[in-house]
């Protein structure tokens, strides 16, 4: 789906028959029929309200939300996190909303509704549901590191075209029977389009739970025979590698939220014999870009996606987005569509006057060998004059002489850090991204310790 011509509306699902597994859920299948059916009587009993807050935990469950709220034309909500903080101020902002939840959750002041599949409703065998391509059927958040977070309306149209974009990038069609786990949260944009809209409308079968640990994820794929795609981010895979987890054969690996390091890409098409895949989107826009990391570093835009130059920016604008979108990082465009991407222009910092990306930084400390993880991090309490980055890694095994000499091979001396920090973890949230409060939060730890010799 490229434009959308004529089209007004598309399917609630793809081509699926009543019988088809649509979802695998606890180790039991769940069927299209089933899915219609469930979606359906929920859309007859939630309230009448314009938004919904989706706190389902199970994927399917969560679909289910989605399917009985879309129907009802309500919108979701899909909060930036599961902090109270953050499902507080969407309550204030969207005061005459409801909630869903498949575990009892409730939220002060705003009416909870339990959504748990219904073994006693019969599949149903009707026609699939056609939405509205300009139906606006979800709220996205911006992360709020600069700010308040913002919402973005996405409509049924742009999900739809992102997910057959993406499709068509994988070679999906040529890959079914098919089965997609994810260690993403589908309440977030990137989880939403590869874990639920990218499974559902191609056909294949949506694992309705999130493993997160390496274990849980060779035991999720050794659920379902056949073809796989892994919905993940750098951390998880890294993980994976690290604790040398056996994957079952036929798979493709889909990662995104931060930059995947060459080597890392290399030794997992190696070692679990999968093609390795990136997505490159923003809230705003959703997924705009794929590609095969081994390939190199151009990106390629997804179907239907144009970035056009605009000043000294660029824009990303496809018929379902209302208005072209600012690219919020900087990159730079080939007269065949394909780009670089060289990081966000707030990752930017000067250093004794040489600028340098903290991504790029970031990148090629990952790239040392033994380093689990890792982060650069330029303190705010620093003179104009006297400007030093420091270091957050996780290493097991290392010390900081041999992090730092390897360093020294990939970096100016500008650039090392002082100091380089060992933790065990560092405090990424849900979508392995590193909001600066909670690096904030590390520093000072680390000045504490430091203040008492430790």
């Amino acid at each position: 789906m490229t434009t959308s011509g004529a089209m007004r509306d598309t399917p609630l699902i793809g081509s699926y028959s009543a019988d088809d597994v649509l979802a695998w859920e606890q180790g039991r299948p769940r069927t299209a029929g089933q899915f219609l059916a469930e979606g359906s009587h929920l859309a007859e009993i939630v309230p009448d309200r314009p938004t919904v807050l989706n706190l389902a935990n199970s994927r399917y469950e969560f679909l289910v939300g989605l399917a009985a709220a879309i129907l009802r034309r309500q919108v979701t909500l899909l909060p930036q996190n599961r902090a109270s903080e953050s499902l507080r101020r969407l309550v204030d902002d969207y005061p005459h909303s409801y909630c869903l939840t498949d575990q009892g959750e409730t939220i002060e002041g705003i009416e909870s509704i339990l959504v748990q599949s219904q073994q006693a409703i019969a599949p149903c065998h009707m026609k699939i549901p056609r939405i509205p391509i300009d139906q606006v059927v979800a709220i996205a958040f911006t992360s709020g590191s600069t700010g308040r977070p913002m919402p973005h309306a996405k409509t049924w149209g742009a999900l739809t075209a992102v997910a057959h974009a993406t499709g068509a990038s994988l070679g999906i069609s040529s890959r079914k029977p098919l089965t997609v786990v994810a260690t993403v949260p589908h309440h977030h944009m990137f989880g939403l389009e590869a874990s639920v809209m990218l499974p559902i409308m191609h056909g294949a079968v949506m694992h309705a739970g999130r493993p997160l640990f390496p274990a849980d994820v060779a035991n999720a794929l050794a659920e379902r025979v056949g073809p796989w795609i892994l919905v993940t981010t750098p951390l998880h895979l890294r993980a994976c590698l690290t604790e040398g987890v056996k994957l079952p054969p036929a798979g493709l690996i889909v990662s995104a939220t931060a930059p995947l390091a060459l080597n890392v890409a290399q030794e997992a098409e190696q070692y679990f014999q999968a093609e390795v895949h990136e997505i490159f989107g923003f809230a705003e826009a959703g997924s705009v870009a794929h590609r095969r990391t081994i390939n190199g570093e151009q990106w390629h835009p997804l179907d239907g996606v144009r970035l056009n130059q605009d000043g000294g920016s660029f824009l990303a604008d496809a018929w379902y987005l209302p208005t072209p979108v600012p690219v919020p990082d900087r990159i730079s465009v080939n007269v065949d569509g394909r780009f670089s991407l060289y990081g966000r222009e707030a990752d930017q910092v000067n250093v004794a006057g040489h600028r340098v990306s903290l991504g790029d930084l970031n990148q090629k400390l990952l790239g040392i060998d033994g380093v689990q993880d890792g982060v650069f991090f330029l303190p705010e309490d620093e003179s104009p004059l006297v400007t030093r980055l420091m270091a957050f890694v996780v290493a097991p095994g290392k010390t900081n002489e041999e992090i730092q000499r390897a360093l020294r091979r990939r970096l100016a001396p500008v650039f090392l850090p002082r100091p380089l920090v060992f933790v065990p973890r560092l405090p990424r949230n849900e979508t392995g991204k590193l909001p600066r409060e909670s690096l904030l939060r590390l520093v000072q730890e680390w000045k504490e310790r430091a203040d008492h010799g430790f």
